[in-house]
């Protein structure tokens, strides 16, 4: 399993990014997919999730800014995030698990679990 990211940078406060992570090495529509987020210094955060039915799942003070899909013919998961704040600022992995993903996906902890190496996004004020 691998799992690669992109499209983290540095945007303004109140901006808009796109983070894409591309998968291989498994049968990327059988699996639910995850965002998480490391803040320097702190610990991960669970971002959302997508199944591979499409339903998705988002942290309480995300829904509605950050949007999660997938593109299952380009073996890929999005992450829009739309009105960012500085405490956005974090390193932004794709997670999933060799399991199928499930429980990554809805925010727990999974001793298959994969990461990707993740993709910075700094909001300045």
């Amino acid at each position: 399993l691998q799992l690669v990211e992109s499209g983290g940078g540095l945007v303004q406060v109140g901006g808009s990014l796109r983070l894409s992570c591309t998968a291989s090495g498994f049968p990327f529509s059988t699996y639910a997919m995850a965002w998480a987020r490391q803040v320097l210094g702190k610990g991960f955060e669970w971002v959302s999730g997508i199944y591979s039915d499409g339903s998705t799942y988002y942290a309480d003070p995300l829904e509605g800014r950050f949007t999660i899909s997938r593109d299952n013919t380009q073996n890929t998961v999005y992450l829009e995030m739309n009105s960012l704040k500085p405490e956005d600022t974090a390193v932004y992995h794709c997670v999933t698990d060799q399991s199928g993903g499930t429980i990554v996906a809805r925010g727990g902890r999974s001793d298959l679990a994969v990461w990707g190496q993740g993709t910075l996004v700094t909001v300045s004020a």
